[in-house]
């Protein structure tokens, strides 16, 4: 006679082999799990310093590479410099505004950083209801501050 342990084993096992047969085969035979890239990786273990290393090391250089994406105060004078002086007429009250074109002469002179935020789609997210089919000059600065 088998105890209750050996019975519940034969179960599993026989659960999953009628699972995966159901299912169309063993994880190994479908080929479609050899092109799925690995997104995961352990870390590395405090006795495992080399690897330790490589990953400070790694995220140290993300971190630059980003840094030097990122605009400078200088940068952001020079944009705002930009788009003030190629505002579009009228005003809304106090706001300045730009049209789209106006806005690429803009993107063209901003440099290459600036050059991300100067799209159509960006122009579009920004356009509110402007009669003149323009955009707020501080919602668009605004905008390159939080995203850049």
């Amino acid at each position: 006679k088998k105890s209750e342990q050996e019975l519940k084993d034969e179960e599993m096992e026989l659960f999953t082999k009628y699972y995966m047969e159901w299912k169309g085969g063993k994880k190994g035979d479908n080929i479609s799990y050899a092109s799925i890239p690995r997104f995961y990786y352990r870390l590395p273990a405090e006795d495992e310093v080399l690897l330790q290393k490589l990953r400070e090391e790694s995220r140290a250089v993300f971190l630059q590479r980003k840094s030097r994406e990122l605009l400078d105060n200088e940068e952001l004078q020079n944009l705002w410099f930009l788009l003030d002086k190629h505002q579009t007429s009228p005003m809304i009250g106090e706001e300045a505004m730009i049209n789209y074109e106006n806005f690429l002469k803009v993107g063209e002179k901003a440099g290459p950083k600036c050059k991300q935020f100067f799209t159509a789609k960006i122009f579009a997210k920004l356009l509110h209801n402007d009669p003149y089919g323009r955009i707020s000059i501080m919602q668009f600065f605004n905008y390159v501050m939080r995203k850049g």
